[in-house]
Parts: structure tokens; sequence; C-alpha cells
């Protein structure tokens, strides 16, 4: 397994490169320090299982960030490691078509169950940002992407005409999919689309 490693920061990088070691046997760490590194990283292993990258990397303004990351290698799961958890900027992340958010503040064993959860096809949603909302209103913390796809599966669209209409690939789909599903929690698009209506985001039947 093949894994992107990218943070500023060498000692936290180099203890991540050890804890990641329990996600299989020997996978293949590569490491950048920047933006500019990180990119062509992305560039160049677009095959890679899995990229962790932290958000505020020197030359970020410059590179484009992770929307530039995630244009470069659309099918490798990113997940965004950071010291900020402003709900905003999660929101922001996770609709930009990253595949989790984990805080560094997080325990290690946190960290490889968001992981785990990723390489498995599903979206990884701090704990914080799902607590910040009110109980009654958990659509709250759907990204207007997922809202977006919501609609698509109120119209009873396969995934592959959702992502040909949306202009992302279909793993990127069904990640979001799984997204919906947990928030709502439900199992199945039809039980999405009725939960939706009575929270409101979809209009009545």
């Amino acid at each position: 397994m093949k894994i992107l490693l990218a943070d500023d920061h060498v000692l936290f990088r180099e203890g991540l490169q050890f804890l990641l070691q329990s996600l299989g046997p020997q996978p293949e760490m590569l490491c950048a320090g920047d933006y500019a590194g990180t990119a062509a990283l992305f560039a160049q292993h677009p095959d890679a299982a899995l990229a962790l990258v932290d958000l505020d990397m020197p030359g970020r303004e410059r590179e484009g960030g992770i929307e530039r990351l995630l244009a470069l290698a659309p099918t490798v799961p990113v997940v965004v490691l950071s010291a900020c958890e402003d709900g905003d900027a999660v929101r922001r992340v996770l609709d930009a078509g990253a595949m989790g958010f984990v805080p560094k503040r997080e325990r290690p064993d946190v960290l490889l169950g968001a992981l785990r959860l990723v390489l498995a096809g599903g979206v990884y949603v701090p704990p914080m940002l799902l607590s910040s909302t009110p109980r009654a209103a958990p659509a709250a913390v759907l990204t207007p992407r997922q809202v977006e796809v919501l609609h698509c599966l109120s119209e009873g669209l396969a995934n592959k005409l959702i992502a040909r209409q949306l202009g992302m690939t279909e793993a990127t789909v069904k990640a979001h999919t799984g997204a919906i599903f947990r928030s709502l929690e439900v199992a199945n698009r039809a039980q999405a689309v009725l939960a939706a209506r009575r929270l409101g985001l979809l209009p009545p039947a």
C-alpha cells in the first residue's frame, strides 16, 4: 500500500510514519514538507491508496492548496490533518472532496480508525463538527456538495449519472452518499430521502 504523507514538521511526520505501519504490511511512505513537493507526489503517484495532508504548509496560497491536490489525483482519498478546528474550514475541506478531516489533537487510535474508514470508502467527519450543531438538526453537518448529492438521490439517479451531473468521480459520489447516510442515521437511499424531507432539506413529495 502506497501512502502519501505531507507535513512540514519533520518530527510529526516521522511519528506518523511509525504509526501508519499498522495500516498494512509494510506500507510504502512517500513524504513531502510543503505544497509544491506534495503536488509533485500527487502527480507522480495517482495510484496511491491514501494521502494525509497538513492543511497549513508552506506554499499553500501559491500552489492552490487542497483543491489543487485533489484535482491532480482525483482518485486518491485525501485525509486532512490540521490544528485548525473551525467548523467552516472543515466543511470547506470536505466539500472540496477530501474524504476526512482529523484534528491533530486526536488520539492515535482515533486517527487510525478514521483512516480505516476512508480506506473502506467512507468519509470521516470529526466529532467536534457533529457536536457543534443541535441534535434536532443533524443535517447541518452536511456539506453543500453532499446536499447536491442528496437532491440527486431524491431524483433516483444512479451513481454514474450523479457523477456526470456534478462533475465528480463515482467513488466520490459513493463517499458522499455514505456520509449522508451516517449524518441522517439511515441505511439506504429511500430512508435518506424520507429523513431529508422530514428535516426540510428536500421539498415534500
